[in-house]
C-alpha cells in the first residue's frame, strides 16, 4: 500500500513517484512500505508522499502512465525515480546486480539523473555486498538480444530497458524535478532470461528490488525539503 499524503506539520511537501512496468516490480517495491522498511508508515520525516506506479511494459506506456500521474493533485510536482528490472550489457554482470543510471537514453535524447551518488552510496548501505554499476542507461521498444546486446554496450551504456528513460523524459516534460533511474539486472550477457516469468523463481532479483526502498526515501529525503 503506499503511504498517505500529508507531511510533518502539515506543511507542504513534495511527493515521491517510483514508476515500474510489471505488477511483480510493483508487488515488490510496495511490499517493502508494508512492512514498514521506511518507518511505521512507509514514510521518513520530511518527506512527502511514496507513490508506487505500474505504468505497463514499454515506452509508450511508460511515457502515458507517468505524464497521468503528474498531473494528480496528489504527484503533481513530485520527484521521480524509474525502477524495475532491466538487462545487463556488460559481462561479468549477474542477476542481482544494482544500475544506478547517471543519465538515461533514448529517442528524445539524454536525461541527466539527479543525486546518483547519493543513492549509489545509500543503496551500498542498504544491500552490503551487493555490486552498483553506475553509467548510461538505455532505452528500448523490445526485448534485446545477442549482437544487439553488444551493439549497445559499444555506446557506453552498462544497461538497457524499455520504460526508464521515457519515464524521465516525461516526469521533465511536466515541470523541472529531480529524477532518478535504479534498476536491477535479471538478464545479462552470460545469464540471459528465457521469458519474464522465471524471474518469479529467480534467487535474488524480486528481493533486492524489495530491499531499495529505504535508499529510494533516503534519496529523496536529502535531496528534498519541505515546501512552506
Amino acid at each position: 500500500m503506499d503511504s498517505p499524503a500529508g507531511g510533518a506539520g502539515g506543511g507542504a511537501v513534495t511527493p515521491l513517484l517510483i514508476a515500474c512496468a510489471l505488477g511483480i516490480e510493483q508487488a515488490a517495491l510496495r511490499s517493502a512500505l508494508r512492512r514498514g522498511r521506511a518507518g511505521r508508515s512507509g514514510r521518513t520525516p520530511d518527506a512527502g508522499p511514496v507513490t508506487v506506479l505500474r505504468t505497463g511494459m514499454g515506452p509508450g506506456n511508460a511515457e502515458r502512465a507517468t505524464a497521468r500521474a503528474l498531473g494528480t493533485d496528489r504527484n503533481r510536482g513530485a520527484a521521480v525515480i524509474a525502477s524495475g528490472f532491466c538487462a545487463g550489457l556488460a559481462p561479468g554482470m549477474n542477476p542481482g546486480d544494482l544500475v544506478v543510471a547517471d543519465e538515461t537514453r533514448g529517442p528524445h535524447g539524454s536525461t541527466p539523473c539527479t543525486g546518483t551518488a547519493l543513492l549509489v552510496e545509500a543503496l551500498s548501505r542498504a544491500l552490503p555486498g551487493r555490486a552498483v554499476h553506475t553509467g548510461p542507461l538505455t532505452g528500448s521498444d523490445h526485448v534485446v538480444r545477442g549482437a544487439e546486446r553488444a551493439g549497445l554496450r559499444a555506446t557506453g551504456a552498462v544497461a538497457v530497458d524499455m520504460e526508464s528513460a521515457a519515464t524521465l523524459h516525461s516526469a521533465l516534460s511536466a515541470g523541472s524535478r529531480p529524477v532518478a533511474a535504479v534498476r536491477v539486472i535479471v538478464d545479462a550477457p552470460e545469464h540471459e532470461l528465457v521469458r519474464i516469468g522465471t524471474v518469479r523463481g529467480g534467487i535474488s532479483a524480486f528481493r533486492v528490488l524489495r530491499a531499495v526502498i529505504p535508499a529510494f526515501l533516503e534519496w529523496h529525503r536529502s535531496l528534498l525539503l519541505p515546501r512552506r
